[in-house]
């Protein structure tokens, strides 16, 4: 008797181990392809806009615009969400802050951590 009522447990648990698991996944995990920029709009002043046009720029809340960065998109000034117009998977346009740097520069867009290809941009005064 024993025997027969082991079975059916193995049985089950070989069957539970097979289900799909419930996991959460975080804006890391859901990217998987690097975005690309490849074109941004004429240098503008503060107040101005800035548009962005490249693939898979990802949205809003799993993606930010770096100003200022250097060649590898290091350092630099982060656009506020504020600061966010309308934002595509393949476009981005931007209002550009008051406090943003003045000069030429990189822009770089991150989307769940993986960093875009960057286009020289430039602030005017």
């Amino acid at each position: 008797m024993l025997r027969f009522f082991v079975a059916p447990l193995l049985f089950a648990g070989v069957l539970a181990s097979c289900a799909p698991r419930q996991q959460t996944q975080t804006a890391d995990q859901l990217v998987t392809v690097t975005p690309m920029l490849v074109k941004v709009s004429d240098a503008a002043p503060r107040g101005g806009q800035v548009t962005i046009q490249g693939r898979y720029l990802g949205g809003p809340t799993i993606g930010k615009v770096r100003l200022g960065a250097d060649d590898r998109g290091e350092g630099g000034y982060v656009f506020p969400p504020s600061a966010v117009v309308s934002w595509t998977d393949s476009q981005i346009v931007l209002t550009i802050p008051a406090d943003a740097p003045i000069g030429g520069s990189w822009l770089f867009v991150e989307v769940g951590g993986k960093q875009s290809t960057g286009l020289p941009y430039s602030v005017r005064q």
